[in-house]
């Protein structure tokens, strides 16, 4: 943009000048399919974990259960009560994310779920949990974008 335009949110008392939006359009529908992708990848990782805990639908197994009494144990919390809040965040919250229905809620949720696994259970763990940080911080940011439930429903818009 050089000097003599007008950014467009600032054009006809703050609506958008139809004339220039082409020319943004690409960048944001680039940026809508990657958060897509983001999403859709994200959730995949976190719901096949979820998957590994449970029997039939949402049964928890009982090898979860061991797991969460031994390798998994967290300080706070009884690991009876984690088992179950793990496997509910597992399966509902990338539901959510493919859905991109609550987006910045289920990524914020799934993004503090992983700080806890890094300090808790999986301290040499860094770089899987880097990656998978680095995928859920922009739908944090950004949210779903163009391709999901959130926008249609005037939830999110990227900013």
């Amino acid at each position: 943009m050089n000097c003599n335009e007008t950014a467009p949110s600032a054009m006809n008392g703050g609506n958008r000048d139809q004339s220039l939006l082409p020319r943004y359009a690409p960048a944001a529908t680039t940026l809508s399919l990657l958060l897509l992708l983001q999403r859709v990848a994200i959730a995949a990782v976190f719901f096949l974990s979820g998957r590994t805990k449970v029997d039939g639908w949402l049964t928890v197994s009982d090898s979860a259960l061991e797991l969460f009494r031994s390798e998994y144990r967290l300080p706070l919390i009884a690991p009876e009560m984690a088992v179950y809040l793990a496997v509910a965040a597992e399966h509902l919250f990338p539901a959510l994310l493919v859905l991109g229905l609550l987006t910045r809620l289920s990524a914020a949720a799934l993004l503090a779920m992983t700080l806890i696994i890094q300090i808790f259970v999986y301290p040499d763990g860094w770089p899987t949990h880097l990656s998978w940080s680095s995928i859920l911080l922009p739908l944090v940011l950004y949210g779903a974008g163009a391709f999901s439930l959130d926008r249609a429903l005037g939830r999110a818009k990227i900013r």
